[in-house]
Parts: C-alpha cells; sequence; structure tokens
C-alpha cells in the first residue's frame, strides 16, 4: 500500500434527469444511463479522457450479461484502456459506497483522477423465471448429450402456471420476505409517525425540489439526455410543485390495509445515473480545477432487518460525526435518503430521544434534533425519484455544490438501504 498523499477533493458532480420507471428511459439500460452521466461530466468538467485513471460504478439491478457496469461505461467512452473499473453493491448506499471507496484510493496514493457514481434502469429489471423451470429445464439444455426424445419429456412435465410465470421484480428483504414499504408501515407505527406528518414532510420535499429547478439551481447538475428514440429530456420529471396535502390525503394506502405510506409520500421507482469527479488536491492544483468538497469522515452500518429496517442512518450518522469530530449541532446542512417519508422522520425522532440514543448508541445524551431549515434544502427522494445505485451519488454533488455556493461549512448525509444497512458521510467544504 502506498503512503497518503493528500485528500481527495470533489472538483464536480453530474447527473441525468430522474424520471419515473417505464417512461422516457425504457429503451435505456443502467449502462446507457451512466454513460450520459459520465459523458456529461467530461463535457463540464472540461476534462482530457486521458487523465481518467478508473471509475468507481455503484448499482443494484445490474445487467446479468454484463455486471460490471463501470468498466462498460469506461470502454463505450473510450476511456484509456489502461483505466481500471469496477462495480460495486450496497442495495440504496451503492452510488455513496462507490465514491468513498475512490477518495480512499486517491487518499492511499494509488491514483489521482477518478470517476465515481452510480445508475440502475428499474424498466430494465430481468424477469426471472421460477426456480422450478430452471431445475428441469437446465440439465437437459446445457448437456451435450441431450436429444429430441429429452427435451420432449421436459417439456411435457412443465406446468405454464408453477414454472412458466415470470417473478415479478419486488424490493423485498430475503431474510424475512418483508416488502420495503411493509417495513417502513411497521417503522411509522413503532415511532408514531402520522399519515399527516407524512403528508407535510412530501409537500416540503416537492416544493424545495420544484423551487431548486425553477431557480436554476440544478442547472450545473443535470445533463439532458437524448433517448433512442430523439426525445429530449431536460428536467426531472417526478417533481410535483403543486402538491398538497389535500392531494395527497386522497391517495390510497400502499403496503397495508388501513396504513399510512402512499405513493405519494414514498420514493417511487426511479430510472437515471450520476457521476462525481474525485481528484487529489493537489492534481486539481495543478489542473488549475476548483475543489468544491472534501470528505471529513464516512461509516457503514448494519442493523437486523426484522428489527426497523430503515433505521440505519439513525446509526451511521452519529458514527460519521463522532469520527469527523464535530456534533450535529455544529452541522450547517443535513441530507437524508427519503426511502419514504416515514423512514426520515423516524430516524430524525430516533436521533432526538434520549432513550434510542441510550440503547443503540450507548449515549448519555441524544445525537440531536435536526432544524428542519437545514434539511434536504433542495428535496430528496420522494420528490426527486430514487435511481437505487445514483441516489448516494446525486446527494454528493448536490450537497458539495451546496458547500461551495453559500460558503457554508460542513454537511453530513446519511441513507438507509435494504438489507439493514445503513451509509453516512460528512462533507466539508474546501
Amino acid at each position: 500500500m502506498n503512503a497518503r498523499t493528500d485528500r481527495a477533493v470533489i472538483v464536480d458532480g453530474v447527473r441525468t434527469p430522474f424520471v419515473r420507471a417505464f417512461a422516457e428511459y425504457l429503451d435505456m439500460d443502467t449502462i446507457e444511463l451512466g454513460k450520459a452521466a459520465v459523458r456529461g461530466l467530461l463535457a463540464q468538467s472540461g476534462i482530457e479522457h486521458s487523465l481518467v485513471e478508473g471509475i468507481v460504478w455503484g448499482g443494484v439491478i445490474l445487467p446479468p450479461g454484463a455486471p460490471n457496469v463501470g468498466r462498460e461505461i469506461a470502454l463505450d467512452l473510450r476511456l484509456p484502456p489502461g483505466a481500471e473499473a469496477y462495480t460495486v453493491t450496497r442495495a440504496c448506499a451503492s452510488g455513496l459506497q462507490a465514491i468513498t471507496l475512490a477518495a480512499a484510493a486517491i487518499e492511499r496514493g494509488e491514483a489521482d483522477v477518478l470517476i465515481a457514481g452510480g445508475s440502475d434502469s428499474t424498466s430494465n429489471a430481468s424477469l426471472t423465471l421460477p426456480p422450478s423451470f430452471v431445475r428441469k429445464v437446465a440439465p437437459v439444455a446445457m448437456s451435450s448429450k441431450s436429444g429430441a426424445a429429452d427435451y420432449f419429456r421436459v417439456l411435457s412435465s412443465i406446468s405454464p402456471a408453477r414454472d412458466l410465470v415470470p417473478r415479478k421484480p419486488e424490493v423485498a428483504e430475503r431474510s424475512t420476505g418483508e416488502v420495503m414499504g411493509q417495513a417502513a408501515e411497521r417503522m411509522a407505527e413503532r415511532n408514531e409517525i402520522t399519515r399527516a406528518e407524512q403528508d407535510a414532510f412530501t409537500v416540503m420535499s416537492h416544493q424545495r425540489a420544484a423551487a431548486a429547478i425553477a431557480s436554476g439551481r440544478f442547472a450545473s447538475e443535470v445533463t439532458p439526455v437524448t433517448t433512442p428514440r430523439g426525445k429530449r429530456v431536460l428536467t426531472d420529471t417526478i417533481v410535483r410543485g403543486d402538491t398538497s396535502l389535500d392531494k395527497l390525503g386522497k391517495l390510497r394506502a400502499a403496503f397495508k390495509r388501513g396504513g399510512t405510506l402512499t405513493a405519494g409520500n414514498s420514493s417511487a421507482l426511479t430510472d437515471g445515473a450520476a457521476a462525481v469527479l474525485l481528484m487529489s488536491e493537489r492534481k486539481a492544483r495543478a489542473l488549475g480545477l476548483t475543489a468544491k468538497a472534501a470528505f471529513r469522515s464516512w461509516a457503514y452500518v448494519g442493523v437486523d432487518p426484522a428489527d426497523q429496517l430503515l433505521m440505519g442512518p439513525a446509526l451511521a450518522m452519529p458514527l460519521a460525526l463522532d469520527r469527523a469530530g464535530i456534533a450535529l449541532a455544529d452541522v450547517d446542512l443535513v441530507d437524508i435518503h427519503e426511502a419514504f417519508a416515514a423512514q426520515v422522520l423516524s430516524v430524525l425522532k430516533m436521533m432526538a430521544s434520549p432513550a434510542f440514543c441510550k440503547a443503540r448508541l450507548g449515549r448519555d445524551t441524544p445525537v440531536g434534533e435536526v432544524d428542519l431549515d437545514k434539511l434536504n434544502v433542495h428535496g430528496g427522494s420522494v420528490s426527486l425519484g430514487h435511481p437505487f445505485g445514483a441516489t448516494g451519488a446525486r446527494m454528493v454533488t448536490t450537497m458539495a455544490n451546496e458547500l461551495h455556493l453559500t460558503g457554508k461549512q460542513t454537511a453530513v448525509l446519511g441513507i438507509c438501504a435494504a438489507g439493514g444497512l445503513g451509509a453516512a458521510a460528512v462533507l466539508e467544504r474546501v
């Protein structure tokens, strides 16, 4: 391992517009979306392709034929053949995982210029046949000795209803069988988060995202995408600045009869990609590029999926703050991934609870309350959408830009993820 050189800095970040699944990006898989984001990043930053030493990419719905999405992006965009690339998956924290891995590599002296980010295309998720079909057909199909009689015998044993109906893709826990929305419903009940509170948070998210778009705040973050059908996508399509408590209140519960979670106060299935350009501070200075932010710390944790599946940020954020040597009260910005409004509100309640912090964190005092004026200042996943692998990179880009543009000093990010995972990072302005 090389000796540490200097810190990794965030120079730029770009994402595609985020759109609802099965809509504008229907013909674009996760590789194509990733290419659109990285292409936009290279164009905006003006960096020469030859300087890019590697790509670290995050993804959740990986294409079976080309799961190393990062390498495919590098090859298709004709980056230097020697630019190494790999793909990581940590559920909804995959994008942040990719970025912190790139930052760590730079700070170990292994590279000076890396691109990191993530993408996902829910529209192109693979439909898998039942295991019973595979177990019947695979031994025959993969044997060189199989003949026509073998195939006829297998076909006669196949039940259309049992063996041929594809499985519907679901964001469900393998260990519990529970879909994420059901887990969030349990969190809402356990933490006493009401439907009214969730809907109010949702209105805030949409209004802030709509204001950011209207003001041009995302102009440097969002790169236009031209689809294979020739349609130009210029901005996020899920944001509804005109939503209201009245409109949200008319929606039915989505995951449980009589429940409080709806399609409105939950993040939508989304397609999109985001990419971040990281460099050693020395290299950025040599190239005359402006460094916007750097990582002061990060943290990854796990919790029992059968407990409170999405509580991870309530554990990871305090850990990242401790590693950074600062308190929640000292942070200028807080950005928490909005898988569900109920999940964010639960995390906020946990960090402010003396009992929770004593039992779960071993602290004698609570982490603290988050000032809503500091929280998700330009909206979040409920309003903007949530392409699983891209969200972490979106958050890093927005917070790095916010620190750079406003002169504020620090931001803490928190992400919940499937599998009972939690992630957090503390960014500081450079």
